[in-house]
């Protein structure tokens, strides 16, 4: 345990070598690294699927893609996985379970944090305790990101909530309606549906004016973190389905779409549309 944990701080963190606790200072820099990790994933409405303790690395990295998928309509109980019956690792799920595996990392760890068990406990506890205000701080860059505000104001991560509240009541599409946004902050049209979604763009309008920086440098924060394209579940069965037949064009064609996510291009327009209505509810499994 002591040379895997010399080992892992001297690839991932050599900056925390000399650190006086090296298995606390791990786990405070796994922890910093997944909370910013699936932040990055809800931003983009990914849900990872299967988040066991084996599939979260200590580098910060996404591993085993088995059942992964993304968000068509915007709702945090959603779960593809055809193996997660009760929701445990729904797309809302996933920073609590992130945070019940990091727990689990540093049971592992007690033996080296410290030779008495209990204060190797309090001290482990202290760091696991700083996880939820550490993925909320980077779920709010996020979300900022996606709101293009620049400048951080007080009420920023309310504002985002209600949007998103706003977004599961109307079972509206996570990727086409952020697109959308960002096309409103140019042309300043946002067809929100309905009344409330109206009075939310004119609160968010008075926001980025307050911000009193160039519609351009806003827009193109917004296009960073909103991608106009993803691969979206529909299409992906569909490439696996025409590579299974021994055709691979489909699969190319989908690959070339998403090869440049954040910009709409001719290649990429067609792969934007969510699923047909009436489609059945996506499953994914181990395999895919």
């Amino acid at each position: 345990l002591e040379a895997l944990t010399g080992y892992a701080l001297e690839r991932h963190d050599p900056e925390l070598l000399g650190s006086e606790n090296g298995a606390l200072a791990l786990l405070g820099a796994v922890m910093e690294r997944q909370a910013a990790l699936i932040a990055r994933w809800m931003g983009v409405g990914f849900v990872h699927g299967v988040m066991n303790t084996d599939n979260m690395a200590l580098s910060g990295e996404t591993i085993d893609y088995g059942p992964c998928a993304f968000l068509d309509t915007y709702d945090p109980a959603t779960v593809f996985s055809s193996i997660d019956r009760a929701g445990r690792y729904a797309y809302g799920n996933q920073p609590d379970i992130a945070h019940w595996n990091l727990a689990r990392l540093a049971e592992s760890l007690l033996l080296l944090i410290d030779a008495d068990q209990e204060k190797a406990v309090s001290l482990a506890m202290e760091v696991l305790g700083r996880f939820p205000e550490c993925f909320r701080t980077h779920h709010t860059q996020v979300l900022s990101a996606k709101l293009g505000l620049i400048q951080a104001e007080e009420g920023d991560l309310a504002l985002a909530s209600d949007f998103l509240e706003l977004m599961k009541g109307a079972k509206a599409d996570f990727t086409s309606t952020f697109a959308a946004l960002t096309r409103s902050a140019v042309s300043g049209n946002f067809d929100g549906g309905s009344s409330e979604a109206v009075a939310w763009h004119a609160r968010w309008s008075a926001r980025i004016e307050r911000q009193q920086r160039p519609k351009e440098e806003v827009l193109s924060v917004m296009r960073r973190a909103n991608p106009v394209v993803i691969p979206r579940n529909h299409r992906v069965e569909e490439a696996l389905a025409a590579a299974a037949a021994g055709d691979l064009s489909v699969l190319y064609r989908l690959l070339g779409a998403l090869a440049n996510p954040f910009e709409a291009t001719p290649e990429n327009e067609p792969f934007c549309d969510p699923p047909p209505p009436g489609d059945p509810p996506y499953r994914t499994f181990c395999g895919t």
